[in-house]
């Protein structure tokens, strides 16, 4: 892999050894640590380096299993808890947290429970926020409004299910829910450990799916009154529009590669028959490719013209440019080690990246002030 260049010693390189690392974290704090020289005036200080990571400040501390996150403009973050079925915000500007509320019905076990989670695109009239989670049946998706003006672990309305079916099980649950541009929701499912249902149109898992706000197929999808929008994927963890309202995703590959893709209507990400490249065909090739012990790429997200995914097991941001919907350049891996297993990234505006760790999810080896939010600059 091509390692970047730092710009300054605030610039994190590419890390080259595989693994873990042995580099220590930033010191734990009690609420947001500001940077000692903030970016982000006018003129205050010049563009990052193309090919760039700089980690601006530590938001919060002590989040239990986070995995979904939302953030719904009042300089906060709502943060899902995967194993305690909780909704929590963080207010970004001193890193307090609150409970928001427990989503009833969540049945965490493995990689299960309480997952993706995303605004209604009517947010600021409806205030519905989507959630993704494990049931003891099926894995769903519900609504809930968002009432902040009530009191602290009271602000969920009662679930309305938009969506069930999704096979479950204790591993490949997928779980990432993301609203594209057109208003429709898109949905990263798992084959649930049953290979043959990826490429069983029929299916719900090794999916993604795209929806109505209620729940219903979406118009123009692929396949007649069928919520597929496309299919041969294994386990969908990460939904990401760039800039021309593209959809590009992560998921987890088995034993030789995971992968980030472009997503057609109607394409077929080829497994368990492929996996990785494989030179066309039926299938559709990734448009980046790592060994499974440098990514398990979970959250992806798009800014400054390249996508941004987040290892878990390789415990790394990668960063892939793109020139319309192919990698311009090898990607490039920044932070190795220095956070731990690393679950989802989201677009903050501009140069900004939200970035979530992963290390109390039952693999990882947490560390003092795990799990954390951070701040990312990015060029």
């Amino acid at each position: 892999m091509t390692a970047a260049l730092a710009a300054s010693a605030l610039l994190l390189t590419a890390g080259c050894s595989s693994g873990g690392g042995d580099a220590a974290p930033s010191p734990p704090v009690s609420g947001a640590t500001a940077d000692p020289s903030p970016s982000g005036s006018p003129g205050g200080r010049t563009p990052p380096a193309k090919g760039s990571v700089e980690v601006v400040r530590t938001v919060a501390t002590g989040l239990k299993s986070p995995w979904g996150v939302a953030a719904p403009g009042d300089d906060a973050l709502l943060v899902a808890s995967r194993d305690e079925g909780t909704i929590t915000r963080v207010d970004t500007r001193n890193g307090r947290k609150t409970e928001v509320g427990e989503v009833p019905g969540v049945a965490p076990e493995g990689e299960g429970g309480l997952l993706g989670i995303a605004l209604s695109p009517g947010f600021s009239s409806d205030h519905y926020l989507y959630a993704y989670f494990t049931s003891a049946s099926d894995n769903r998706i519900v609504r809930m409004l968002y009432r902040p003006d009530r009191p602290a672990g009271e602000q969920l309305g009662e679930p309305d299910v938009v969506f069930r079916g999704i096979p479950k099980a204790f591993v490949h649950n997928g779980g990432r829910i993301a609203f594209g541009p057109d208003g429709l929701l898109y949905v990263g499912t798992g084959e649930a450990g049953d290979e043959p249902l990826s490429q069983d149109r029929e299916s719900l898992g090794g999916k993604i799916l795209r929806l109505t706000p209620e729940g219903e197929p979406a118009p123009g999808n692929p396949f007649p009154d069928s919520p597929v929008f496309s299919w041969g994927h294994r386990n969908v963890q990460g939904l990401a529009f760039d800039g021309e309202q593209r959809l590009f995703a992560a998921e987890f590959g088995q034993d030789t590669w995971d992968e980030v893709n472009h997503i057609v209507p109607g394409g077929n990400y080829g497994w368990p028959e492929q996996e990785g490249k494989g030179g066309g065909g039926e299938f559709r090739d990734p448009l980046a490719q790592w060994s499974t012990d440098e990514a398990s790429p979970s959250g992806l997200a798009y800014a400054e013209g390249s996508l941004w995914a987040a290892g878990l097991r390789g415990e790394r941001l990668w960063r892939i440019p793109l020139d319309g919907t192919r990698a311009s350049a090898e990607p490039q891996s920044f932070l190795e080690g220095k956070y731990g297993r690393l679950r989802t990234v989201l677009a903050a505006g501009g140069d900004r990246l939200w970035l979530v760790t992963s290390s109390t999810d039952g693999r990882g080896e947490p560390r003092d002030g795990d799990d954390r939010v951070l701040e990312l600059r990015v060029g």
